[in-house]
């Protein structure tokens, strides 16, 4: 189906040919017309599936000859300021030819950029991407309201829950007028994501996109180690590799920078993101990683879900991720735009079971490939058995407990 049988307006079909976008994907043949007949809306789909531009474009198609009369008329609510202005971006190029007008909202920017949100909020605009947290600083200010509010999304609300945006969800909801659209996008749909949506939707129309399961394009590998030989299994699949663009996860912070530390004193081309960094520091090092001017990114689950970089060939799993649903995002940050990729991951003897209960929820197991003989005896892949002990501790990162869990 192409983007033309949706009977958009002709300036915003100007915007999609000129974003390259010409065919609908399935989650967006199932999920515009029913926002475009003003339809409340819950959506099970991952990132890769084209849900963005299935939101967006009929959003705005409605406000292309909208005046919006100091008021915001339409409000995104996504977890990440990566998140917020990627899909700013994305409107950017959807309405290049329109006169629409839009503001991302987040964090970590300086005062000049909270003085110039605040203009925005006051003059009105027609779409308001924001991450819950900032909006509810504006919004503790009192000199804006929300009642002009006609269509509500929440992107991505399984991670906004995961990170604890329960209570600011439920302050800006209570903000908005009841009479609205709500349009709910999540990767997954465990019971408070159902609970949510029964307070907010009315009579939804129900969407479900597979999700749970990587592209079948992804070739998939593991790698089972002791904890003390992952860094020179690291070093290795790097040096060895023909992929030129390589993004590498690690589940804490901690670990990212000992990680991107060693690999620098390998002379390896690498740079680290976490949220210990600024925005500006996160935006350059997001704007070299793209131009590939770094060929080799450590990042922490901050960049496990919505971020597009079309040309990353591999992705490793240095830490195996905390469930199914992670590791398919992770994962997914490879083999995008029609393209192919590899993923590994590298399983300690203590992740052995978790990595078991990934492949169990994928239904398949991941194939699992020799270890260079020069990195002495392995653990067996026995996720039940615990009884096997590392030989040496030659590397562990140094990180902290509960607290350097997240970003």
């Amino acid at each position: 189906m192409t983007f033309k049988e949706f009977n958009f307006h002709p300036l915003l079909y100007q915007g999609i040919e000129a974003s390259g976008y010409e065919n609908a994907t399935p989650v967006q043949e199932l999920v515009i017309p029913s926002i475009l007949a003003n339809r409340d809306l819950i959506a099970s789909a991952q990132t890769g599936t084209g849900k963005t531009a299935a939101f967006l474009l009929p959003l705005i198609n409605r406000y292309i000859d909208h005046k919006h009369e100091h008021k915001v008329s339409a409000l995104i609510i996504v977890p990440t300021r990566e998140l917020a202005k990627q899909i700013s971006q994305h409107i950017e190029g959807f309405t290049y030819f329109t006169e629409l007008s839009f503001i991302a909202i987040y964090g970590g920017n300086d005062g000049q950029n909270f003085v110039a949100e605040k203009k925005a909020l006051q003059m009105g605009a027609d779409i308001v991407v924001c991450t819950p947290g900032r909006l509810i600083a504006h919004m503790n200010m009192d000199y804006f309201d929300l009642k002009g509010v006609q269509c509500l999304v929440l992107d991505e609300a399984d991670r906004m829950l995961d990170m604890g945006f329960q209570d600011d969800l439920t302050k800006i909801i209570n903000f908005l007028p009841t009479k609205r659209q709500t349009l709910l996008f999540s990767a997954t749909m465990p019971e408070r994501i159902r609970q949510l949506a029964k307070k907010i939707l009315i009579d939804p129309v129900e969407v479900n996109i597979a999700i749970s399961k990587p592209p079948e394009k992804i070739i998939q590998k593991a790698y089972i180690v002791f904890e003390e030989q992952k860094l020179r299994l690291v070093k290795h699949l790097i040096k060895n590799t023909k992929c030129k663009h390589i993004l590498v996860f690690c589940s804490r912070k901690s670990s990212v920078k000992e990680l991107a530390r060693e690999l620098g004193r390998a002379r390896f081309n690498v740079a680290e993101i976490h949220s210990d960094l600024d925005q500006k520091q996160r935006e350059q090092t997001l704007s070299d990683f793209t131009s590939e001017k770094i060929s080799i990114l450590v990042a922490t689950d901050i960049l496990s879900r919505g971020i597009d970089i079309d040309t990353i060939d591999l992705v490793i799993n240095y830490d195996v991720p905390n469930d199914a649903e992670d590791y398919v995002h992770r994962i997914g940050r490879t083999a995008r735009a029609e393209a192919d990729g590899i993923a590994i991951t590298i399983v300690s003897k203590k992740e052995q079971a978790a990595f078991a209960g990934i492949e169990s929820m994928l239904g398949n197991s991941v194939p699992k490939e020799p270890v260079p003989e020069e990195l002495g005896a392995v653990p067996e892949y026995k996720p039940k058995d615990s009884s096997n002990r590392p030989p040496n501790r030659r590397f562990k990162p140094r990180g902290k407990s509960t607290n350097d869990t997240r970003r």
